[in-house]
Parts: structure tokens; sequence; C-alpha cells
């Protein structure tokens, strides 16, 4: 037995000396495995590409692709003010109360393994993501959750939320918040919203009742039967579903309450600084989504430009926060989103199954996209704005600006296609 303990020594000090003799250290051997073994993130300001074929990609196929989702560019107006007053316009009190810039050309980024294999449009331009907006949002309740200050998603909100105080003056008549009064926000304040939990609220199967920055959750696409509008009895949070920005943006005030700083601050430090995302981003609110936060004015950021607002982004950002999501929340050696909170980003809402958190699609029995396995996310914004993200073929796509959902769907198969 001590002759073998003996070998087992002198092997590894022979193993010692020849990487001596190569200029490093067993300590160097250790960190160059692994790094090896660490899947390849961009650092910031720059992106590695790789030609298709070095990643077992067929480059004529994946061109296809590409001239597909060019194809099948949005036909609604580029100036998006014009096209919202062609469709949220039209809803009640649906004039805009946030910035709304014109968009460009149809754009997008194909990653495989980590590496860029494909661009099209301008990557560099910044523009509004629409809904995709909510999964930035959805991850900043998620680090408040990883961090202790949301003690579980099964909480009730209103346990965290105190009386807020305006910073700028209350509307009038069905524009005039509620509940609450002409100085105070109080969004939780009725029986029915007492009950609502996070996990309600980011799954949207509230069914929250009342006015915020003067839009009343029953004007967010509206019932064709308007006598139902304010007269529709309540169901019990978590039995249905209802797409609703209004929701969407009590769960931003909510969030901005436990975090007290602004969550375009908690965003930039904690995730999109740690991806090394630019410096060009931003996340808007409303003109009047101020409220007073321990002495100052802040403003409390929408999920989305459904009234303007929301995130405006390049789609290297967006590729970044994709690439995110596909690794589970891991970047490079560092745990961002922690794997407790993307399985639970990940689980299908039982009034929704295509629907986990906001705005995280997902795909259990591909019902939402047919062509992609069913471990594949979408995190998705109007427009149509799309960050197709496949663990599955270690691929992640944004496709910016494309026409349908069908469309997205066409892509993917395309894309997949591609494989070798």
């Amino acid at each position: 037995m001590m002759c073998s303990l003996l070998k087992q020594q002198r092997a590894r000090v022979v193993a010692g000396l020849l990487l001596l003799g190569a200029g490093g250290t067993t300590a160097d051997a250790q960190n160059r495995a692994r790094a090896a073994a660490t899947p390849y993130v961009p650092p910031a300001g720059s992106w590695e590409r790789r030609s298709p074929s070095a990643l077992g990609l067929d480059s004529i196929k994946l061109a296809e692709a590409v001239a597909f989702a060019i194809s099948k560019e949005s036909r609604t107006p580029r100036d998006l003010e014009l096209n919202h007053y062609a469709t949220f316009g039209r809803e009640p009190l649906g004039d805009p109360i946030g910035p709304l810039p014109p968009r460009g050309d149809a754009t997008g980024i194909i990653v495989k393994g980590g590496y860029v294999v494909a661009t099209w449009g301008n990557p560099n331009a910044q523009e509004t993501t629409n809904s995709v907006t909510k999964s930035f949002l959805s991850s900043v309740v998620g680090l408040a959750v990883d961090v202790g200050k949301i003690r579980s998603v099964h909480d009730t909100v209103a346990h965290y939320v105190p009386p807020i105080v305006r910073a700028r003056p209350n509307g009038i008549g069905y524009a005039r918040d509620w509940p609450g009064t002409d100085r105070l926000l109080m969004p939780f304040d009725t029986p029915h919203n007492r009950t609502i939990t996070w996990d309600h609220l980011l799954r949207q199967v509230s069914d929250w009742e009342g006015t915020l920055w003067g839009k009343p959750e029953w004007a967010d696409r509206p019932a064709q039967n308007a006598a139902t509008w304010t007269t529709r009895p309540r169901v019990a949070p978590g039995s249905a579903y209802e797409y609703n920005d209004t929701r969407v943006n009590v769960l931003a005030l909510a969030a901005l309450q436990v975090w007290r700083r602004p969550l375009p601050e908690v965003l930039k430090e904690r995730l999109m600084d740690p991806i090394g995302a630019s410096d060009t981003w931003r996340w808007y609110g409303y003109d009047n989504s101020w409220i007073v936060l321990d002495g100052r004015e802040v403003q409390s950021v929408s999920g989305g430009g459904h009234w303007g607002g929301g995130m405006i982004l390049n789609a290297w950002d967006m590729a970044r926060f994709g690439l995110l999501t596909q690794r589970r929340g891991k970047w490079g050696d560092r745990q961002i989103l922690s794997e407790a909170w993307v399985t639970q980003a990940l689980t299908p809402t039982p009034a929704q199954k295509t629907y986990g958190y906001m705005n995280w699609f997902v795909n259990p029995d591909r019902s939402y996209l047919a062509a992609a396995p069913p471990e594949a996310i979408v995190h998705v914004g109007a427009g149509n704005n799309f960050i197709y993200v496949d663990p599955v073929n270690d691929l992640v796509a944004v496709v910016r600006w494309m026409d349908t959902n069908a469309s997205l769907n066409q892509f993917v198969e395309k894309l997949l296609a591609a494989r070798r």
C-alpha cells in the first residue's frame, strides 16, 4: 500500500515539473481547465463572430432564414406615434403618455454557441422593444427574490406596498387613479387587490382592479360590450389569464417600493452591466408616473410601449439578455439570475400554458411555436420584437420588426433547417 502511495505522489510531482517546464503552475492548469469548461460569453463592447460552418450550420440555409426575416418586415408605419393612433390609441383613454421614437429597418442577430453567426439590418439602432420590457421587469423582481427583498412570490403584494405619495397631479373622471386619493396611490387597498400575490402579477392572472397613471385596467384591450367595462365581477386571482399593461405597470410600481431605487438603476447594476450591455439603453415611464420616494422624485417605469415608454435598446443588448436566459441566468462563471428563479419563470401558468413569468413565453407542447423544441423560450414584444431562445440547439435569435407570430414560426423552421 505504501508503495502505491509513493507511486501516486511521484506521478503528481512529475506532472507538476512537466507543467513548470512548459511555463505554468498547477494553479495555471486548473484555471485554464476552468476557462475551457466555461461557455463563451462576449465581453463588453465586442462580440466574437464565427462562420456558420465552424459551428455546424449550413451557410446557404442560414442565409435563407435571414432573407425570410427581412422579407417579413412589419407593414405598420415606422412612425410609432402614428402607429399608436392607428392601434392602441383607439382604446378608451388611449392617448400616449410616454416616448414613442420611430423605428428603422427589419433587424436581427443569430447567435450559436455564444458566437455571432449572422446579422442583418442595423443591430446598433436604439429602438423600443415594446413588451420584451416585461422580461426585464420580471427579472428585476427575480433579483429582489434572490436577495431576499421579496420573501416569496406567493406573498401578497399589499404587504410590501405602503401608501405612495404622487409627484404629479391626479386625473379626473375615469382617468383618476384608483384606489387611493388625489395625493396618495394605494394600489392594493381593496378587498380583491389585497389577495393578489407577486406570482399572480408575474403570470398576468391577478385580475387587479383599478386605474394607474390615468389608464383603467378595463381600458386596455377593452371588451366589446362597453356595459361590462366597469361592472363585471372580479374573478379569483390565479383563475383567469388576461394580458393587461395597466397591471404590468402596477407590478413595476410595487417593485419600485421593494427596491426603494429607480428600477433602471437596479437593472443596470445587477444585470445589464454584468452581461456587458451598452451604456445607451434606457428604460422610461410616463409623463405622469412620478412619485416621491425617500425625499426625491422618482419615475415608475412602464412594462412596455403600449402608451409609450418602456425599454429602448439595441439588438446587441437584446441578444445578450437572450444568451443570459438561454444559459439559465448564468453569465460565464457568474450566476446573475438564480437557477431557482429561472425555473419558476419557465413554469407554465395553469390558466395559460404558453406563458411563464412575464414575458417568458414557453412551448411545453409546442403549441406556441410548432417548429421549435418544447424547451424553447420566446421573449415577445409588439412590432414585432422577438428574442428566440433555444437551449436544445444552443441558439439565440433576435428578430426585430417581423409581421406576425406565424412568420416567427416559419423563421425558426428555416433556422433549424440550417443545422448540419
